[in-house]
């Protein structure tokens, strides 16, 4: 197989404009060609935003694990994946985004990912099911939280040893492992929306159902672990504003 062209992109702090400069090298990437987003459709995809990508491709579709989800409302499976006006709707799949069954081996020249796979238990299973409905040369484009700008500040970045071992013990998606760290260290400066403690702890037991929570805190070196685990082209990454 071809190296599998890897594309990071991490958001946080800098920029004049919405979209990076440094984006505009890899916009063929992603001209003309079919993707996949994992848990979208995602603002800083569109038009005027970070990285204006949807406008530059032919067709993407969508994944949600759910038909009914906290950031997205009621959705249903379909040809109803409305993610730029202007652009024809892509499919939209409901299946578990490292579960991708309906979906065939090497389908698509890209995927797309922003602020979903830390919300994952096992994101090397994650990870491994992108490559495989990826084609050869194909290009995953992942925007992750950094953890100094989030509730999640107080907590340490994950160990890579941590994830392989939930990697090799298949972890599923109803795993609770972190549950106690989460709700000792959440800093709740950042979610001024909770302002019930009971009410947050009773949502987080039922994280299988609304994938809420925040399983594991990643940095960039974390993040080259991962690819390297896969041997995966580590092409780009930067850091823009929250």
């Amino acid at each position: 197989m071809n190296p599998i062209q890897k594309l990071l992109q991490k958001i946080k702090v800098k920029v004049n404009g919405r979209e990076l400069a440094s984006f505009k090298q890899f916009h063929h990437l992603f001209q003309g060609k079919n993707g996949l987003e994992i848990g979208g459709p995602s603002s800083i995809f569109k038009n005027r935003d970070y990285l204006a990508l949807y406008n530059l491709a032919n067709k993407v579709d969508g994944c949600n694990f759910s038909t009914n989800t906290v950031w997205e409302g009621s959705i249903k499976e379909g040809e109803n994946y409305s993610y730029q006006e202007g652009k024809p709707n892509g499919h939209q799949f409901i299946c578990e985004g490292n579960n991708l069954q309906p979906v065939k081996n090497e389908s698509y020249e890209f995927v797309l990912s922003s602020h979903s796979l830390e919300h994952f238990a096992n994101p090397l299973k994650t990870v491994e099911e992108w490559l495989r409905i990826l084609k050869p040369g194909g290009t995953i484009l992942l925007v992750l939280p950094d953890k100094r700008f989030t509730f999640d500040n107080k907590r340490t970045v994950t160990s890579f040893e941590h994830i392989k071992r939930d990697f090799e013990t298949n972890m599923q998606e109803d795993d609770l492992t972190h549950l106690d760290e989460i709700l000792e260290l959440h800093d709740y400066s950042h979610t001024p929306e909770i302002k019930d403690r009971e009410f947050y702890y009773n949502r987080s037991l039922k994280n299988f159902e609304n994938r809420c929570l925040h399983h594991h805190v990643f940095d960039e070196q974390l993040l080259r672990q991962v690819f390297q685990f896969f041997n995966i082209e580590f092409l780009y990454t930067d850091f823009a504003p929250p």
